[in-house]
This record gives C-alpha cells, structure tokens and sequence, in this order.
C-alpha cells in the first residue's frame, strides 16, 4: 500500500493485514508509522520515485496496488501545484508500474471532490458533469480519466471510488474540507465547544471510516465480469453540521457550537449534498452499515476512551 501512514492507509493496512495475513501486506510510505512493528513489512518510498516503486513491485512480486497517497483539498489549496504534482505523478507512476509487471488489480480512490458547482447537488448520479473548482478536484477528475485509459488502452484492473467526507476515530483530519466532522467530536468530548468553519445548514456526503474500509476490500475483491464502470458513486450518510451537532447534544447535552465559516465554505458549496451509489451496489453489492446515529454513538464511546 502506497501512502500508508494517511488517514485511510493506517486503518485500512491492519483491516489488510487480518484478512490476508500479515506477511502479505507491505506498506510503503515517505513517513514512517508510529506504531509500527518489528513483524511488520514497511518499506520507505516516495510515491514520486518511479524507479524505487518499479523494485518493489518486481522483487517482492506485488499482485495489488492500493494508491493512497494524495494531498487533500483544503491542503491542495494551499499549494496547488504540489498537489497536482504528487496526486497526478505518484498515479502516473503507479500506473506505469502496475502495466510493466502485470499487476492483478490496483485501488485508487477518487472523491466527491470531483464534482463541482454544475454538477446537480442531490442525489448526484455516477456519470455526469464533472466541472470541479479545486486542484484536488481537477486531479481526481483527471485521474478517473487515467483510469478509464489505462483499462481500456492496456487492460490494466484499476478500480475506484468517490470517497465522500471520511470520519474516523483513530486518525486525526488530513487537511480536508470536512475535517470539522471528525474535530467536533475530539472539541466536544475535551472542550464541550466547537467553533465550526462550515455553515450549520452545509449538508456534505460522510462516510464512517469502517465503512470507508469495507469499500475498499469488497471493490478489490469484486468479480471483474460484473464491473460496467472503473469510477463508482459510495454514499455512507449526509447530514448538515447542525444535524451533527443536534445528534452529539444527545450523548453531551451541555455541548455548545458556534459557526465561522472560512475558506473551506466555498469548496463544500461546490460539492454535492447527497450521492446516488446505486451502479456500486448492484455491480458489487455495496451496503454500509453506518448511519449518523450509529456513528455518533460509536465515535464518541471510543473517542471517550482514548481521550481519558
């Protein structure tokens, strides 16, 4: 796994790890993680090394390549050509990699990011216009058109999601756009007060990171005969920060939140309020079993936990 020490990558390599066992899953990453172990495969790689990529893959026989690494939106802003550097390059040589060995099947989530303010809010479907306002949009867009090349030009098994807002109670926010999902919940436990950068009315595509983990095990085991499309919608939930907040008031009654938006309001007003994930289900039977009640419980008696 490429980029394992992110948000999704440190929670998705140990889910890897049960299921397939421990000798059988490498990570890779520029950064090395905090809790890794003497048992297990971690190997240092800049996604941008084309050449140290290519060894890794061919001396330790690689057959599936999950690509995480990517600078995330608000980030991207920030410094948009480094975005489109790491997130376009670190693709391309994935996928120039993944060609020259024959790699079985390569995962490379997308995003809701790719959609944009012309593409119709509600319910968005799985192909329609695709017009996104950031660099980390534009990057996803041009990435889902990689994948659809590289399948169609070279055969190459690629697959991909668009991922919605991840919400996880291991990992602290990566630099998104819907990082205030998650650090409400570490305000409200520690603090009982969370100053939102978001409009309370900001209704935004979640998924809970359990979730978020089972789309990417049940798309690499997917039956490749019954796949029609490369890019699949995944909903999980949608909710407007002040539903959020409503929801955690009824475990920590005094919580208290304001709102200031900034930056960040005018890239979640590009994006959808809802998605409609109906090829993933009936192409690879996609189901989440999280829906805002049930993630606030589990968040926040987990978060309890480890916050203590």
């Amino acid at each position: 796994m490429i980029g394992s020490s992110g948000q999704i990558g440190s929670e998705l390599v140990p889910a890897l790890r049960e299921k397939y066992g421990n000798g059988n899953v490498i990570e890779a990453d520029i950064k090395t993680p905090e809790n890794l172990r003497e048992k297990d495969l971690f190997i240092s790689l800049d996604a941008l090394n084309r050449e140290a990529l290519d060894k890794i893959v061919h001396e330790c026989e690689v057959d599936t390549i999950y690509h995480m690494a990517s600078i995330l939106s608000a980030t991207g802003e920030k410094m948009p050509q480094t975005a489109w550097n790491l997130n376009m390059n670190s693709l391309v040589n994935v996928l120039e990699v993944g060609r020259k060995h024959d790699v079985e099947r390569i995962i490379w989530p997308s995003s809701i990011a790719a959609f944009g303010p012309s593409t119709p809010r509600e319910n968005t479907p799985n192909d329609t216009i695709l017009r996104p306002t950031t660099m980390y949009g534009v990057t996803k867009v041009a990435g889902e058109l990689l994948v659809e090349y590289y399948f169609k030009k070279y055969g190459l098994d690629i697959r991909s999601m668009r991922l919605p807002g991840i919400v996880s109670s291991e990992t602290l926010p990566g630099g998104g756009t819907t990082d205030y999902a998650v650090e409400i919940f570490y305000e409200a436990i520690k603090h009982k007060k969370y100053t939102c950068f978001v409009k309370e009315t900001t209704m935004l595509p979640m998924m809970y990171m359990p979730d978020c983990i089972k789309s990417h095990i049940d798309l690499v085991e997917a039956d490749g005969s019954r796949l029609r499309h490369r890019v699949f919608n995944v909903a999980g939930m949608s909710f407007t920060a002040g539903e959020l907040a409503a929801e955690i008031r009824k475990h920590i009654p005094e919580f208290k939140i304001e709102y200031k938006p900034d930056f960040r309001q005018q890239i979640a007003d590009s994006w959808p309020e809802s998605i409609d994930d109906s090829w993933a289900r009936e192409e690879w039977g996609w189901s989440p079993s999280y829906d805002l009640a049930g993630m606030t419980k589990d968040m926040i008696q987990k978060l309890s936990k480890k916050l203590k």
